[in-house]
């Protein structure tokens, strides 16, 4: 790949030395290992599992987390590129390592005791033991707060019922964070959150047939049917809507830095297809309506760059808001799911192919344009704070 014809900016002078060591790294691996089984593996619907022992040795879950719990203590920026390295290989890829990293063990870190993240924590990071997340429901999607999984108290633990969809790597899980409610199913202030072993009796996931995107990525369907728990698996910490929705914050960051790998892996792709593609005796690269087409691809792509950087470092200073992530997650996704499609329509009947990336991430990022806020939603939350005026409630 042609990383300097995707840096247009020189954005690569705005890292620091670590920063850009991090991506290297990351991005080496995604070449050497990712990139040459990713296409088979979206034909036969299989997560690369084999690949995740990897990724753990080389710090790609929690790498924004304390080194005391066995992570790799890197600032937030470092993260987002991973993250952008990852998607760049394949939307499903990246979810798994967010997944893990910021809905596993982010709320693991941010609401439990010190025991719990004493014990979760260091081997979610070496990925002995891999984690999901379980908050939507099939009836509860945009409006999380509805949700109707419910955990009772039952002498010193819980027993938990409900269901849980659109559950990324629920198959393969050792645990997951369910979040119920533990009194009236009308007070989203009664959500918590536990930490349920997948082994335990009651539990059943299975996987979620008939997907047309993310095929390289485990998806699944939660049933609890009266799961019990001991007490020590609650989150401590958590309390009502406010924190699932603070551990959806977190992985909203990183799909707004993934998004950019997607779209420049569809832009390097697009780029030396028209170079090379010859029709009426040259190459469409050099025709207007490709030249365009291909200004425009960078044009956007560059300003996502430049967002993502500035989100990352209002997150390192301490000034983010909720509302950056939003805009960012909104706008980078809309842009890669533009730029995915530009790629595709320039490459032909060639751009069908699994042998070539674009609609791979095309379809992907139709699901990620849904997933973790849909884009509409994200511009109501966005809307709500430049007007002062709700829309949804």
């Amino acid at each position: 790949m042609n990383f300097e014809g995707v840096d247009f900016y020189n954005i690569d002078s705005l890292l620091t030395e670590e920063e850009r060591a991090v991506r290297d790294t990351v991005r080496e691996w995604v070449d050497d290992r990712l990139m040459p089984i990713i296409g088979r593996c979206y034909v036969e619907r299989r997560f690369p599992r084999e690949l995740v022992p990897e990724m753990a040795e080389l710090g790609m879950f929690g790498p924004n987390m304390p080194e005391e719990y066995g992570c790799a203590g890197l600032n937030n920026v470092a993260y987002g590129l991973i993250m952008q390295e990852l998607e760049r290989g394949d939307s499903g890829v990246r979810s798994f390592a967010s997944v893990q990293s910021s809905l596993v063990m982010y709320p693991i870190l941010e609401f439990g005791s010190d025991e719990q993240r004493s014990y979760w924590l260091p081997r979610l990071a070496r990925a002995e033991l891999i984690g999901c997340y379980g908050l939507t429901e099939p009836d509860y999607g945009s409006n999380p707060g509805g949700l109707t999984t419910r955990a009772v108290k039952d002498g010193d633990g819980w027993v938990i019922s409900g269901t849980k969809m659109w559950i990324t790597n629920g198959s393969i899980a050792d645990i997951a964070i369910i979040w119920a409610k533990t009194g009236d199913l009308d007070d989203p202030g009664s959500i918590r959150g536990f930490i349920v072993e997948s082994e335990r009796d009651g539990y059943v996931a299975k996987d979620q047939e008939g997907k047309l995107s993310l095929l390289a990525s485990d998806t699944s369907e939660i049933s609890l049917q009266e799961v019990r728990v001991p007490d020590e698996n609650q989150l401590p910490g958590s309390a009502g809507l406010r924190s699932p929705l603070m551990c959806l914050n977190q992985a909203r960051y990183g799909i707004a830095w993934g998004a950019v790998g997607a779209a420049m892996a569809c832009y390097d792709e697009a780029l030396s297809y028209a170079k090379n593609r010859v029709q009426f005796e040259r190459a469409i690269a050099g025709y207007q309506i490709q030249q365009v087409r291909l200004v425009e691809m960078l044009t956007e792509i560059t300003k996502g760059q430049l967002l993502a950087l500035q989100l990352g470092r209002l997150k390192d200073g301490g000034g983010l808001r909720h509302t950056h992530v939003s805009l960012a997650k909104r706008n980078n996704v809309s842009m890669a799911c533009e730029v995915a499609r530009e790629a595709r329509r320039l490459l032909g009947a060639n751009g069908i192919l699994v042998e070539y990336q674009s609609m791979r991430h095309m379809a992907n990022l139709e699901s990620v344009y849904t997933y973790e806020g849909t884009h509409d939603i994200h511009g109501l939350i966005v809307g709500e704070e430049i007007t002062g005026l709700s829309a949804i409630s």
